[in-house]
This record gives C-alpha cells, sequence and structure tokens, in this order.
C-alpha cells in the first residue's frame, strides 16, 4: 500500500489543479463560450492521449509516463499563474489535459495489474473525486480570500511537485510490470469485445451533464451549489471506499446502478439531494468497471486507455449536448434524455460479455495463433 502513496498523491494533486480553474474562470475572460473552450480544452488533451498512452505502458511500463505525465502538469499549472489571456490559457489547459491523460492511463493500468486491484482501485478513485472536490472549494475560497484568482492554481502546481519528485524514487512493483506490448489488431477486438462497457461510460459523463444543467435550472445561489456538488463528490469517494471493500459483481451492480442513476436524476430535477444519489451511485459503477476490466486480458495499459477516453469523451460531449437539449426543449427534456441515457446502459449492460483472468485468447486471437 505506501508503494503506491506517491501515485495517490499525484491523482489527488493533478485532480485539485485540473478544477482549481473553474471558481475563477471569469477571470481569464468575461465571454461564456471562453470559458466553455478553456474547459473543454482539458478534457479534449486527456481524451486525445489516453488511449494511446495506455497502449505505450504495455509495451514501456508504467513508471516513465507516471512521470512524464506529473512533469507536464506541474509545467503547465506554472504557466497558468502567471498568464491570464485567454488563448494561451486554452493552450495550456490542452495541454494540462495531455499531462493528465498520460497520468492517469499509466495510473490507472499500475493499479489494475496489481492483485490487490479492488481495493487499491477504491483508494485511487477516492483521491480522484478528493481532489476534484478540494480543488473547486479550495480554489474558489483563495481567490476571494486572497483576491489573487490564480492562488488556488499555484497552491496545487506547488504541491504536485512533491508527487513528481516522489516518483523519481520508487521503482514499479513486479506484479504491475508491463506485457510484451499489444498489437493493432489484438486492441480492435479489446475494443470491440467491450464495447457495451465503454458504452456504460455513459454514466460518468451524466455526472458531468447534471453539473451543468444544474445550476440554471434550479437558479441557486454560489454557496448553495457549491456545497451540493461537493456533497456529490463526498458520496462518490464514500461509495468507492465501500464499494472496493464489498466488492459486488460487476455486471449486476453497472445494471442496477444504471438504474438507481436515473431514479436520481429524477429526483436532482426536483430537490438537490439528487446530487447525493447520483455521486453515490456513479463511485460503485467506476469501480465495478474497472474489477470487471481486471479480469479481462494482462494489457491494462491499453484497456484502461480505452475506458478512460471513452469516459473523456462522455465528460466532453454529453455535457455540451445537454445544454443544447435545454435551450432547445427545455429543462424536462433534457434532465428525462439524461434519466432514458443511464435506462439505456442497465438495458444494454448485460450483452458485455464477462470475460475472466485467464481467457485472453478469447479477446486476443491474433496472440493466441503466435504461440
Amino acid at each position: 500500500m505506501r508503494r503506491y502513496l506517491p501515485l495517490f498523491i499525484g491523482y489527488f494533486t493533478v485532480m485539485a489543479l485540473s478544477n482549481a480553474i473553474v471558481p475563477v474562470l471569469p477571470a481569464y475572460s468575461p465571454d461564456a463560450s471562453a470559458h466553455g473552450l478553456i474547459y473543454a480544452g482539458y478534457f479534449l488533451g486527456a481524451f486525445l492521449v489516453t488511449l494511446p498512452a495506455g497502449i505505450l505502458t504495455d509495451r514501456y511500463g508504467r513508471l516513465p509516463f507516471v512521470r512524464l505525465g506529473l512533469l507536464i502538469s506541474l509545467a503547465s499549472g506554472l504557466f497558468l499563474t502567471v498568464t491570464s489571456d485567454p488563448v494561451p490559457v486554452i493552450t495550456a489547459r490542452f495541454v494540462e489535459g495531455v499531462g493528465a491523460g498520460l497520468f492517469v492511463a499509466a495510473a490507472m493500468a499500475m493499479v489494475n495489474a496489481d492483485p490487490g486491484h479492488v481495493r487499491l482501485s477504491g483508494w485511487l478513485m477516492a483521491s480522484q473525486n478528493a481532489g476534484l472536490v478540494t480543488g473547486l472549494a479550495l480554489a474558489g475560497w483563495l481567490a476571494a480570500y486572497l483576491g489573487t484568482p490564480p492562488a488556488g492554481i499555484a497552491l496545487f502546481t506547488l504541491l504536485l511537485a512533491v508527487p513528481a519528485v516522489a516518483s523519481l524514487l520508487v521503482r514499479e512493483p513486479a506484479a504491475t510490470a508491463a506485457p510484451a506490448g499489444i498489437t493493432g489488431r489484438e486492441i480492435f477486438h479489446i475494443a470491440r469485445h467491450h464495447r457495451w462497457l465503454w458504452y456504460s461510460t455513459i454514466i460518468i459523463g451524466i455526472t458531468g451533464v447534471v453539473t451543468a444543467l444544474y445550476p440554471k435550472h434550479s437558479g441557486a445561489g454560489s454557496g448553495e451549489l457549491g456545497t451540493w456538488m461537493a456533497m456529490m463528490g463526498i458520496a462518490t469517494i464514500i461509495a468507492v471506499i465501500a464499494s472496493a471493500r464489498m466488492a459486488p459483481e460487476p455486471v449486476t451492480a453497472i445494471r442496477w446502478g444504471a438504474i438507481l442513476m436515473a431514479g436520481g436524476i429524477v429526483l436532482l430535477f426536483f430537490s438537490p439531494a439528487g446530487f447525493l444519489v447520483i455521486g453515490a451511485v456513479a463511485g460503485v459503477v467506476i469501480i465495478s468497471q474497472m474489477a470487471f476490466l481486471a479480469g479481462t486480458t494482462g494489457n491494462q495499459g491499453t484497456v484502461m486507455g480505452l475506458y478512460s477516453a471513452f469516459a473523456y469523451l462522455g465528460m466532453a460531449l454529453l455535457p455540451a449536448a445537454a445544454g443544447f437539449c435545454a435551450d432547445g426543449l427545455g429543462f424536462p427534456a433534457a434532465f428525462l434524455t439524461a434519466a432514458l441515457a443511464a435506462i439505456s446502459v442497465a438495458a444494454t449492460i448485460g450483452l458485455c460479455s464477462c470475460v475472466t483472468a485467464g481467457r485472453d485468447a478469447e479477446i486476443l486471437p491474433a496472440r493466441e495463433n503466435k504461440q
């Protein structure tokens, strides 16, 4: 457990840095369109790099990409503390996303390849959500208290130096060492074989949908909104730790989680308490998805790269689509569409083949034919 501490601290800090700019977006531009580009630039960078990074970690190892991702995130954070012009900021956010994508793909592959992956993934996801909540809350408070918008960004950039240095002093456990590599045909088979699992990442995207829809739908003040969104993150933290200990059967947990997510969306339309349901369900589903993938193939870099890519794509596209739906058809239609999307996951996840460890040949026929 102790050898993974730099990984968990790095995950916490990378996520905190990614969210530290959100409360101070008006300081970089008065235009909502610029805010959207600054926010989306990060997810675009992460989306584009996670799959290539995952494939490369299967060939060259996990730690080099953990270190590179932390270094790029550190550099982009330093740049964001000294500039406020929208165009360089958008570029820096894209680069920050690239660094995060490299780090996330390698970190998730490293954890999921360990025999104790269920417990470790719980702590990893708890670190992620704790970082997101802390970055949002602390950056907003520091900006208001100090009168310096990038104060939170500067703080988390400095803190990021700790895991960046610590990662140079650790060695990758033998249990998580990368396999020999993977061919293009094998990647295609993995992508096709688990297509319904990738589709289930809609559940992750829905958390972004409700975060984007609720402020205007409710008309609530920023203080109340911040509190409820932080509570959603805390509910996710509790759920991922509990799920990691309980280890529910993945497909069943994802199916029921999707049904409960739909109920949480309907509840949120009437009450902010829906955030608690949505946060908790997202935590259970994420751990179940990772547990499912851990038992499929030794190429965890590629598998987790695919998973991260689809998750980031959902976070980038679904909130934007929901916003267009709300503008054109109204908020009831937008919330209903999100609930139906969750139900569609419950209806299709059973089509996902439950391949267990030791049956790689069913997914990777090309490799089997070589042996």
